[in-house]
């Protein structure tokens, strides 16, 4: 199996811990509403999904994305102080993250803070996906800057609670050195073509599974089962599995932004974001890493 660099006993997630979602960043809500409609769903297994209205916040806030980040909200507050949960992960509840983008580490830093300033004051969100995070060890200090002034920020607001989240979205295997940068790294992106073959980065293996995401487009439904358990094997807690490509994203976006006499940014990235709309399979995998799965 290539996707497996070390013992079995090394693999934190081997004996099929509980998985949960990662959202990278759904369409716009106008484009999306059954995306978002799904995230504040009672058990959905959600650890955090994206809000990107514009790469970043926009110049203003936007009354639909209001109106989703505070169902997401309400959504949380419920989970974690509502009815007693009945598995770790409807007590996580979902978090809802600023998107920033790093552009690999050629966005000032000033203009970064503003974002994450704009995203706390208008959205109330519960801390900061670090897109285009720059993967190489010369780029660290840099990174390292900005998350210790972004975990202030959120330590500030009344709206993250624990301090907040901040996920780092590289899409390979950093430097390690990342690891103690962010509460979580994304250290896969990309097709099933390549995530099928994949091989995990043995530092990874000193590390609980809640510290890693994996992205996978492009996975057919009679693959699901094993793309989940290549991310169990490879140490990654946190997952959004999909079986659309930029092909079919293009098509089923440009139809969806047709019928709503759309013609918006957002819409546009959309078409080329496999990542941007739920999967045709959405209910079967949440039921297959949802409460009991784990044995």
């Amino acid at each position: 199996m290539p996707y497996l660099t070390a013992p079995a006993d090394a693999r934190r997630t081997a004996g099929g811990e509980q998985l949960g979602f990662g959202v990278p960043g759904y369409a716009h809500p106008l484009l999306a509403p059954a995306e978002w409609a799904e995230l504040a769903r009672p058990g959905t297994p959600l650890h955090w999904a994206v809000l990107n209205i514009a790469n970043g916040p926009g110049s203003r806030p936007d009354p639909h994305c209001l109106e989703a980040a505070g169902r997401l909200r309400n959504a949380r507050e419920r989970a974690l102080h509502g009815a007693a949960p009945n598995d770790s992960v409807r007590a996580v509840g979902g978090r809802l993250l600023g998107h920033l983008d790093l552009a690999h580490g050629e966005r000032p830093f000033d203009e970064l803070i503003a974002d994450a300033r704009s995203f706390i004051d208008w959205y109330r969100i519960g801390g900061f996906y670090l897109a285009r995070c720059p993967a190489d060890r010369d780029r660290l200090p840099a990174v390292r800057r900005l998350t210790g002034t972004l975990h202030a920020l959120l330590a500030e607001s009344d709206s993250a609670d624990d301090g907040g989240r901040l996920v780092l979205g590289h899409g390979s295997h950093p430097y390690p050195g990342y690891a103690e940068a962010a509460d979580q790294l994304v250290t896969f992106q990309g097709p099933w073509t390549d995530y099928r073959w994949s091989q995990v980065a043995e530092w990874t293996a000193d590390y609980p599974p809640e510290r890693f995401a994996h992205f996978v487009h492009g996975v057919p439904r009679t693959h699901l089962e094993e793309a989940m358990r290549i991310a169990r094997w490879q140490g990654a807690g946190t997952i959004f599995f999909t079986d659309r490509s930029d092909r079919s994203d293009r098509s089923d976006r440009s139809h969806r932004s047709d019928r709503d006499g759309s013609d918006s940014r957002d819409g546009r990235m959309a078409q080329s974001d496999p990542f941007a709309a739920l999967p045709s399979y959405w209910d079967e995998i949440v039921s297959r890493i949802g409460p009991g799965i784990s044995e």
